[in-house]
């Protein structure tokens, strides 16, 4: 390394100073350099502490559920100040629930503490419930949930700059009397371990001397009323629990267990592919489980359940146990009050834009089950696509203005992709096949009328997404990683504005659907994926639990899970009551 002076004399050595204030500047630049200071790192030092003065945006979470935690995990919360309230301190991979039920994994294996994924971020938690949102004033109402409380001091308020709402759903009772007071749900983990005592309860009092046969069976007739995944995993994992434990251990028992699966529908996994729909109900016919094809529920009492049959009409009182009801989704109450406080009370839950931006409100966000994106149709904006498309303004398009104002407009319409992955097209030109009746494509020449044909059916397969952990996940990581991209200033890079000038800042939300499982009992599965492959059988399964042990939030929660079924393997459900 040079001395200060070797460096000061070989720099001297090739400049000629013809002013006392060049040697001065020269020597000054020699001093900066021989100190290891740079003019650039300066100023970048000087930036940096200018931006770390200014204030950073609030951004409140609300919820820590799917959607929340993926929002969580990729927002770069240097960026912000972020805080996240929610009533309870942890997640819950909830896809799991209906093996919590019935013992296979116990309730803390798929729990983990906010706080412990959080330590690594630079954001609060706050354990309390949002109880009301003020849009005018951009602030959060919460109560504190805890039993210790200070008079005077249950509730608080919270600004925000951005609220991201992520609470979740409630259970849908479509108004059916006696649902609330008399039937059990599978929301949380608190829903989970009520029913698998009431489970072990209802086969010890039934194991009492003095009942007669008809209380046995009454109390032993286990109920699920709907036929999603959610109802058809916990009938198939209360069918292994009874059928691989209970009866081992209450074997005079036998004959008095009954499980009835009640549908609305006409078959059981209708989001499925019907060959799923097919082998699940096989499935369970064999097993013996009673599965009820196109039965309304109309009334729950404390004695029995009363639904319809479609195709006789006839009422049908059944005496039960146990309730599991499993039907949809509701809205909870403060974001019902929030949509009537911005005009949405007629939405079944908030409806957001493509950005899932709340719609009618500056600076909310909504995603996973709270909320439905409202896709804006093409056929909305057909004339203003053709215009843009019209290069040559002659009012006809060529197959080659057609194919690059789509590539460009479908970025903007995620329909369009999905209509051609529905239809198996290679390309937009094949979009121009239910419009022409010529196959001469390329040397096509459309006018509004023919564009307008070739666009009309794409818009068909619009629809609402699932309430799914998979849609809540990817909606948590889209709508984080545009929050980074608006912190970090960077250029606008989504599609071309339709009917204005310019580029929107970032491409809007699009689904990927994955794939999706359904246990069916006896160490079987079912699996539908992308492609339109279905997999059905013990092999399945075992895909189900590379995929379930994968999927876990941490390493911690994934050798819980793994060791549950393990142990469920070598020694069993547990059937204590505690």
């Amino acid at each position: 390394m040079e001395t200060k002076f070797q460096y000061f004399a070989q720099f001297a050595k090739g400049n000629r100073w013809s002013t006392f204030d060049n040697l001065t500047s020269l020597i000054m630049q020699s001093l900066v350099h021989l100190g290891g200071i740079n003019a650039g790192q300066d100023h970048v030092a000087a930036d940096s502490t200018q931006e770390s003065s200014s204030p950073k945006k609030k951004v409140v979470i609300l919820g820590t559920g799917w959607a929340g935690m993926s929002f969580l995990k990729n927002l770069d919360s240097k960026l912000y100040d972020v805080r996240i309230v929610s009533p309870r301190n942890y997640f819950v991979f909830t896809p799991l629930l209906p093996s919590v039920t019935v013992g296979t994994v116990e309730a803390r294996s798929i729990t983990e503490p906010i706080r412990r994924i959080i330590r690594k971020k630079e954001a609060q938690f706050h354990e309390a419930e949002c109880i009301k949102i003020d849009v005018d004033k951009k602030q959060i109402t919460c109560k504190d949930v805890s039993d210790i409380t200070f008079k005077g001091k249950e509730e608080f308020d919270l600004p925000y700059d951005y609220l991201v709402i992520a609470v979740g759903a409630t259970s849908n009772t479509f108004g059916t009397k006696g649902v609330m007071e008399y039937c059990h749900f599978l929301k949380d983990i608190e829903d989970a371990e009520r029913i698998r005592e009431h489970i072990i309860n209802c086969f010890e009092t039934a194991s009492l001397p003095h009942l007669s046969s008809e209380e046995r069976r009454k109390l032993l007739n286990f109920v699920v009323v709907g036929g999603g995944p959610t109802g058809v995993e916990f009938s198939a994992e209360l069918h292994d629990l009874v059928h691989e434990d209970l009866l081992c251990l209450y074997p005079h028992l036998k004959d008095n267990v009954k499980i009835t699966l009640v549908q609305s529908g006409d078959h059981i996994l209708n989001t499925f592919d019907r060959r799923i729909s097919q082998f699940a109900e096989k499935k369970f016919s064999r097993d013996g489980v009673h599965v009820k094809i196109g039965c309304r529920v109309l009334e729950v009492t404390d004695e029995y359940i009363r639904f319809k049959a479609k195709d006789t009409g006839k009422l049908v009182d059944v005496p039960y146990g146990m309730i599991v009801w499993s039907t949809g989704i509701s809205t909870r109450p403060v974001i019902a009050d929030f949509m009537k406080q911005i005009g949405q009370e007629k939405h079944r839950v908030l409806a957001t834009d493509e950005w899932l931006r709340v719609k009618n409100c500056e600076g909310v966000y909504a995603l996973g089950d709270c909320a439905s994106i409202e896709q804006r149709k093409i056929v909305e904006d057909i004339a203003y696509i053709f215009k843009q498309a019209d290069k040559d303004n002659n009012s006809l398009l060529s197959a080659a203005e057609f194919v690059e104002t789509m590539e460009e407009v479908r970025l903007r319409y995620p329909q369009i992709d999905l209509y051609m992955d529905h239809k198996h097209m290679k390309g937009v030109i094949g979009l121009l096949d239910e419009a022409l009746n010529s196959g001469d494509q390329d040397n096509a020449q459309l006018d509004l009328e023919h564009f307008s044909a070739a666009m009309s059916k794409v818009d068909s397969l619009m629809k609402c997404m699932p309430a799914t952990a998979q849609v809540a996940a990817q909606q948590g990581t889209y709508l984080a990683h545009s929050f980074n991209h608006i912190a970090r200033h960077k250029p606008a890079e989504g599609p071309k504005r339709i009917r204005a000038e310019g580029r929107h800042r970032f491409n809007p939300f699009c689904y990927r659907h994955l794939g999706q499982f359904a246990p069916l009992g006896g160490e079987q599965a079912a699996a539908e994926l992308p492609g339109d492959w279905v997999s059905i059988g013990r092999s399945t399964m075992w895909l189900w639990y590379s995929v379930y042990a994968s999927k876990q939030v941490s390493w911690r929660t994934r050798a819980l899970v793994m060791f549950d079924w393990t142990k469920r393997f070598v020694f069993g459900r547990d059937s204590s009551r505690m």
